[in-house]
């Protein structure tokens, strides 16, 4: 894999939408069980047009994995520390995109002043968020009808405190210190 990652441009919509229906349909199979009512609601959004939007906005960070020259994975990062995407192609996932793309947006966070992440992942890509350090918090229904789990990670060790889960696994607290 010649992995580059890189901002993502308005230019990238159409690819970057591709991979995020392909992950959504292929990938998160478990989450929507083929349900139309959920595929259609949870795709809903997923058009070249809206993705353009949500790359040029100045509220977002977007990255695009890009291998031989074709977009593999995307990602964004909201200003309010939220996660919103992270998606890869089947074929190029454990393949360290996904990592390195989780990686470049935890370095924008703390570019920008974000001491915690937080995210809601499916059950499909659980696992992944888990290895990356994230601490699962709770269980949340998404407005497109999927069970999430809702994770984050503290970027500053001032949100680790006694009772986090980074500190003490038994007991499960949200780290809220992003807000003013």
């Amino acid at each position: 894999m010649s992995l580059e990652i890189r901002i993502a441009t308005s230019a990238d919509a159409v690819d970057a939408c591709t991979v995020l229906r392909r992950s959504i349909v292929e990938c998160c199979a478990p989450d929507h069980r083929h349900d139309p009512a959920i595929l259609e609601a949870w795709l809903g959004n997923k058009t070249p047009q809206m993705v353009a939007c949500w790359f040029t906005s100045p509220n977002n960070f977007a990255l695009v994995a890009v291998d031989a020259g074709v977009v593999v994975g995307v990602a964004l990062l909201t200003r309010a520390g939220k996660l919103a995407l992270c998606y890869l192609l089947p074929e190029a996932q454990r393949r360290g995109a996904g990592t390195a793309l989780v990686e470049q947006l935890e370095t924008q966070a703390k570019l920008w002043g974000i001491k915690a992440l937080q995210l809601h992942s499916t059950t499909s890509g659980q696992a992944f968020f888990v290895k990356q350090g994230y601490t699962e918090a709770g269980n949340v229904r998404s407005p497109y009808g999927v069970e999430t789990i809702f994770c984050w990670k503290a970027l500053d060790p001032s949100c680790l405190v006694a009772g986090d889960p980074q500190v003490d696994p038994k007991r499960k607290r949200f780290c809220n210190c992003n807000g003013a």
